[in-house]
Order: C-alpha cells, then sequence, then structure tokens
C-alpha cells in the first residue's frame, strides 16, 4: 500500500476507528498494512461530490449519529452550509452547538425542524425547512456567500439507507 492510498479522505480515520486498541497495540507493521489494505474506498463519509462556482460539496450521508456529524463540523475549514435530517425526536443535539456557532452559516432541513430550531436558534443566523434535497441544495446554491462549503450530514438515522441518501445528494449536486 502506497502512502497516497492510505492518505485518501477517510481512509485513515475510518479504519482507525474500528480497530480494537488492544488489538491494535499487538499488531505488528505488516499485519497493519494488510489491515488497511482490505479497506474499499470510503463512501459518504467527508467525500468531495464536487466544486460550482468555487464551492464544495460534501458527502457526509455515512454521519448518521450526532458524534459523526461532530466530527464533520470539526474538520471542515470554513463556513458551513449543513443540510441535516429533522426527521429524528428526542436526540440531543447540544453536542454541536460550539461547531455551529463557529461554523454553520445557515441549516437546510430536510423533514420537521421544530426540535433543531430549538437548539439552535440563536446559534446559527438561518434554519430553513426544506422538502426535499432538490429543494435544500436549491436553496444552497442561492446562498449569497462564496466562501461556504455545503456539507450534507444528517445527523440521524430516519431508516432510509445511507446509500440511498448519499447517491441522491451526489445525483442532486450533479444537476446543479
Amino acid at each position: 500500500m502506497t502512502i497516497e492510498t492510505l492518505a485518501k479522505q477517510g481512509v485513515a480515520h475510518t479504519g482507525l476507528a474500528g480497530i480494537d486498541t488492544s488489538r491494535l497495540k499487538a499488531m505488528r507493521n505488516a499485519s497493519l498494512r494488510a489491515c488497511f489494505n482490505r479497506i474499499e474506498d470510503t463512501r459518504y463519509r467527508l467525500e468531495f461530490v464536487g466544486r460550482i462556482l468555487g464551492r464544495e460539496y460534501i458527502n457526509d450521508a455515512g454521519a448518521r449519529t450526532v458524534n459523526a456529524t461532530w466530527y464533520a463540523l470539526e474538520t471542515l475549514q470554513g463556513g458551513i452550509i449543513w443540510i441535516v435530517s429533522g426527521t429524528e425526536v428526542d436526540t440531543d443535539y447540544s453536542k454541536l452547538v460550539p461547531a455551529a456557532l463557529r461554523k454553520v452559516r445557515m441549516m437546510l432541513v430536510l423533514g420537521p425542524a421544530e426540535q433543531l430550531k430549538s437548539t439552535f436558534a440563536g446559534v446559527v443566523p438561518s434554519i430553513v425547512e426544506c422538502q426535499s434535497m432538490t429543494d435544500a441544495l436549491h436553496k444552497a446554491y442561492l446562498y449569497d456567500a462564496t466562501d461556504v462549503k455545503v456539507l450534507f450530514s444528517p445527523a440521524c438515522n430516519d431508516g432510509t439507507p445511507t446509500n440511498a441518501l448519499g447517491e441522491a445528494f451526489r445525483n442532486e449536486v450533479n444537476e446543479l
């Protein structure tokens, strides 16, 4: 395995996150390399989809928990337009408030936004309910700033398969 393969966005942190630390300590370098060679290209985790008019579109459909979305928000540099799922109730989004306060310029909510509005009111300047991924990406495209990234990171599991969400985002970005 080359260092370029290991450095692919997502491969190292996804691989290391899945390894039990006691097993990691017992591995020799050759064993560790063999482990990483089996990792397929990581899809739907901080996956760069495209750049349109200088704005990056990042697919993080695999972020189905608050912790996974926290990692995405902390990892990305600069301002963020965050597309999030609003379908899960009784989720504690408070862990995301500090990162949202620093980075999120606009929150586009797929589905009901009541819980997200109550958590992020006064934190995120603009919280907008969207009817579909098409609607959300259209609003993100029209947002008047070039120094932001568009991040799709659901932060909850609404029962829709990750690959369906990820492909929907990618297809809609490609239609812009």
